[in-house]
């Protein structure tokens, strides 16, 4: 099974988004002779293997589906979870802020159902990986599965572990934590984290964000930021455009920080507050 955005047309073995006219969407990965039930009839994959992407397909019913390869977001809000997965609306915004690209080693702790473990893994290519831990085997599992769908596999290296001990790898890249006191692991997060690496963390309440930016200081960190996302939607009618009734508003606090390891405990914390609030 390969997932990409690459080529014109589907292959075998390619994970596919199916989309009907309400909208509704499916992902399937083609395997000849196989089909797909649906309350709209039956779709064989041998229909699909072949055509373009655009193409419409229609079921046994003959009701119409449209050929997709899916978006990151699209699978992030299709891969079956065990825990909430980060919204995409988060997850960009994370990717941006800290610079995540080819080559580079990411380690990140609250593994979850594995929705940003395939982020990350897909951006930082063939040639980067991701150490991702995770205390609950339950949940590992599950994140294994879903990496493996995606084709991602190979970039991926599992833990489970609890991180209270520390992590076994030095000198990453960048790290997110997505637990609920990263403010307790500050510590091993500084002496894994290169000097001048990004740090990330989510959290949904201000009293977690007070303390684990307390953690940040008092270790050295530097740039601290703590920012809110929001997103939402625009009917797309040329003659009555207007915002959709609901929209994706608090979903969690994103801290963000670097790790100023060369700086003496001499020279103090810089105050970036100022800086920040014009920023």
């Amino acid at each position: 099974m390969t997932w990409t955005l690459h080529g014109t047309h589907a292959k075998e073995g390619d994970l596919v988004q199916l989309v009907g006219l309400s909208h509704k969407h499916f992902l399937i990965t083609l395997k000849a002779g196989a089909t797909m039930q649906t309350h709209r009839g039956v779709v064989a994959h041998d229909d699909i293997i072949g055509k373009p992407w655009g193409s419409k397909i229609q079921s046994h019913l003959e009701r119409p589906f449209y050929l997709l390869q899916p978006s990151i977001a699209d699978l992030l809000s299709e891969l079956p979870r065990s825990t909430q997965i980060m919204y995409p609306k988060d997850v960009g915004f994370v990717l941006m802020t800290m610079g995540i690209g080819p080559g580079q080693h990411i380690l990140e702790a609250g593994t979850g159902s594995g929705g940003l473990t395939s982020v990350f893994a897909y951006y930082v290519g063939d040639s980067g990986r991701i150490f991702t831990y995770e205390r609950n085997e339950q949940h590992q599992v599950r994140a294994k599965k879903n990496v493996e769908m995606l084709g991602l596999t190979d970039r991926v290296v599992f833990h489970t572990a609890d991180i209270e001990s520390g992590f076994e790898e030095t000198d990453v890249d960048a790290i997110f934590l997505d637990v609920p006191n990263p403010y307790d692991f500050i510590a091993h997060v500084k002496d894994t984290l290169k000097s001048g690496g990004f740090f990330g963390s989510i959290l949904p309440t201000t009293n977690q964000v007070s303390k684990l930016v307390s953690e940040l200081r008092a270790h050295g960190f530097q740039y601290i930021q703590v920012v809110e996302t929001f997103f939402r939607y625009y009917k797309p009618e040329p003659d009555r455009l207007r915002p959709v009734d609901r929209m994706v508003a608090h979903t969690g606090f994103l801290i963000f920080a670097r790790n100023m390891a060369f700086l003496g405990d001499d020279e103090g914390i810089f105050d970036d507050t100022e800086e920040s609030s014009t920023n």
